[in-house]
């Protein structure tokens, strides 16, 4: 057997649910269930993280042993741990939802190397005591999609959760893909997750919506304990510490998320992150075109709650509902109003400082806010890819004309032939604007285009590209998985000979399933 050092703290620490059975049933008083994975038919070991497999203090020759495909793919527990799966809550497209818990997830343990405490967890490894009317597995179509997007959120430099190793393992699995009562069978599959920590807004929110102060402040000074050295204080100004921390984090995590154009999906509280991670990678989405209004769930196209443009402020009301849970700890609403409002202010400061950045601007200046805000609205006159035109802008020279800079940009636009008359006379007063205020910066062009290279990426896991993989997939093909897998550990790159993944989506995607919308079913 490899040696993984082990340090389990979460199910040592706090209170356990005294049923053992793996039974359907609301747990109370209790941060998780013990459940053991259920055993596949037939694992097979589809992709590794190099990366994630050194991080955790293993090497190549590790995946190579039985042991390593028995453990991660369910069919063995490690030597001496307790698999478990947490209990928690949450508000759904804004409606309470009561219990949820981890219906698919199961906690391995918890392993420390090099300093740093990883929590592995298998995701599609059956069912739990929370998962309600579901069977608890997954489909190699979403585990694809959760494994290459984890690692490439990570190389974009954005917080996320991270992926281990993607399995098939070796069972059919019932799904009904758009939801529309045509249920098909797929091959499942198993993820192995990886973060420091899973908790979510939704732990703390069970025991806060059940009057369960006691195990509320257990789980907060557990995770204050392990994961906010920076918090400090007692009492109600310890908690409040906390709520700033968690503010602070989630704020960086979403303004990343608008500088690269990913869209979640599904924001709900119980997919929060309480360390300010992106996690669950259910219907998630890259801007394509670039438009505010747009999701990529299906679920949500009615109301369009999670759209790109609103999820600054879907997290503001996902730390409004975290605020109504601590404050029972805090007993005060002021200063939990100040750190919302606080919220406000520093996204603001955050979003201009990141979209200077995006435009090679060093300098402040004052009318930088409405270039910022004319340049959004222009985006939208005719379909553009928001990823190709930010990449482009990075090339542009000072010395060009602003009918230059735009010729310069035409890849970006799917449409070309609709940039005339008064979209384009718009785009020409835009670029006309920047073009002044470039000279305003002390920089040359070839620095700029380097700095705006960091911040502006070269390639992103658009839908279409997952999709091709899992096409290729189900038919026993995995090198896309693996290519797409190098060509996103270097987003920023130009990598000549991977020219191809830098273009619009192809217009056969547009409406395909897989690459326009995406349901949760996973």
């Amino acid at each position: 057997m490899f040696q993984l050092n082990l340090s389990d703290t979460f199910n040592k620490a706090l209170p356990a649910d005294t049923d053992t059975s793996n039974s359907r049933r609301q747990v109370y008083e209790a941060c998780y269930s013990f459940v053991e994975p259920k055993k596949p038919t037939d694992p097979k070991l589809l992709h590794v993280s190099q990366e994630m497999l050194e991080a955790i203090g293993l090497n190549k020759d590790d995946v190579e042993t039985p042991d390593f495909l028995k453990i991660f793919s369910g069919a063995e527990v490690y030597p001496q741990t307790s698999s478990y799966a947490m209990c928690y809550g949450g508000h759904q497209f804004g409606h309470w939802a009561g219990q949820l818990g981890d219906g698919r997830a199961i906690n391995l343990m918890e392993v420390v190397h090099e300093g740093q405490r990883w929590a592995l967890q298998l995701k599609g490894a059956g069912p739990t005591p929370y998962s309600r009317r579901a069977d608890g597995l997954a489909v190699l179509r979403s585990s694809i999609r959760e494994h290459l997007c984890s690692e490439a959120m990570y190389h974009l430099g954005i917080p996320t959760t991270r992926s281990l190793s993607l399995m098939l393992s070796g069972d059919q699995v019932l799904r009904d893909v758009m939801y529309n009562g045509n249920a098909a069978y797929e091959k499942g599959a198993i993820v192995c997750r990886v973060a420091p920590s899973f908790v979510r807004f939704g732990n703390l929110q069970i025991f806060a919506s059940r009057n369960d102060k006691k195990t509320l402040q257990e789980l907060t000074d557990y995770t204050i304990e392990h994961f906010f050295p920076e918090v400090e204080g007692e009492g109600a100004d310890r908690y409040l510490s906390f709520f700033n921390a968690v503010v602070d984090r989630s704020v960086e995590m979403v303004v990343h998320w608008q500088r690269v154009g990913f869209v979640h999906g599904v924001m709900n509280t119980d997919n929060m992150s309480i360390l300010g991670l992106t996690i669950d990678y259910g219907p998630y989405g890259w801007l394509e075109g670039y438009d505010p209004d747009w999701t990529p769930n299906t679920t949500d196209r009615r109301e369009a709650r999670y759209r790109f443009g609103n999820q600054p402020s879907v997290l503001l009301w996902n730390l409004f509902q975290l605020a109504n849970t601590l404050f029972p700890l805090i007993e005060s609403a002021a200063p939990l109003e100040a750190a919302l409002e606080r919220y406000k202010q520093k996204y603001l400061l955050l979003y201009g400082e990141m979209m200077r950045s995006k435009l090679g601007l060093l300098k402040r200046e004052k009318e930088d806010l409405a270039l910022i805000e004319s340049l959004e609205n222009s985006l939208q006159l005719t379909e553009t890819d928001m990823t190709i035109f930010f990449r482009l802008l990075s090339e542009v020279k000072k010395k060009e004309t602003a009918e230059e800079m735009l010729d310069h940009l035409s890849a970006a636009f799917y449409q070309i032939e609709e940039v005339k008359g008064s979209v384009k006379e718009q785009w020409l007063a835009w670029f006309n604007v920047y073009r002044s205020r470039l000279h305003l910066e002390q920089r040359s062009d070839e620095e700029r285009s380097v700095e705006m290279k960091r911040v502006n990426p070269k390639y992103v896991l658009r839908n279409y590209m997952a999709q091709l993989a899992i096409d290729a997939a189900d038919e026993g093909d995995y090198t896309i998985i693996e290519e797409l897998y190098q060509l996103l550990k270097q987003p920023y790159a130009e990598q000549s000979t991977s020219e191809k993944w830098f273009a619009k989506r192809p217009e056969w995607a547009r409406h395909k399933v897989g690459c326009s919308m995406l349901s949760c079913s996973s």
